[in-house]
């Protein structure tokens, strides 16, 4: 069965964006997937009416992902490359633990900080939703995160690593989107 040519001009499309602009090119698609993410979680998670969906919330979600989760982790994915490398399993396992040891705590610090200020949260009010969301959020990081960068860090070549993330990140996205919308 022949796939028709429209798919492989997406993809070509994406390719040649991606050579050309890839900082931007995966900040775009951060930010697409997590308005998506926060979507997902109104609509099918919250099960929020069409009349009272929070559209306001979906733009905060996909501005972290074009201005924050995009550039940072794609520039993160670089470091790693740089200087830990980008072949073999030891390498793999460095830079997993690196991802889950260094970057995963303090990027989720920093997601739920932005978050919780996007929401209109005072620092105390921060610091008290901080304190009672982020070690159950971390826990569950690690029941996800370290198996999906496996796989990207050893079998994905580090261009595409940030689209894998996330496309896996939709999940994610859902969740942190849903568990933050509690108790606003």
């Amino acid at each position: 069965m022949a796939v028709p040519a429209s798919k492989w001009s997406v993809a070509r499309m994406y390719r040649k964006l991606l050579t050309k602009y890839p900082l931007a090119t995966q900040a775009v698609q951060a930010g697409t997937l997590m308005a998506l993410g926060d979507q997902i979680a109104q609509n099918f998670v919250e099960r929020r009416k069409v009349q009272e969906l929070d559209f306001v919330r979906t733009a905060q979600f996909g501005s972290i992902g074009l201005f924050i989760a995009g550039p940072v982790t794609r520039t993160w994915y670089g470091i790693l490359d740089k200087y830990i490398g980008s072949k073999g399993g030891i390498v793999v396992l460095k830079k997993v633990s690196c991802d889950q040891l260094l970057f995963a705590p303090a990027f989720l610090v920093v997601l739920l900080s932005t978050i919780g200020f996007l929401q209109g949260n005072d620092l105390e009010k921060l610091k008290m939703k901080l304190e009672s969301e982020y070690p159950d959020i971390l826990k569950n990081n690690y029941k996800l995160w370290p198996m999906v960068q496996l796989f990207n860090f050893y079998f994905i070549p580090l261009q595409y690593q940030v689209l894998i993330v996330q496309s896996i990140a939709l999940l994610w996205n859902t969740y942190i989107s849903y568990r933050t919308s509690l108790g606003k």
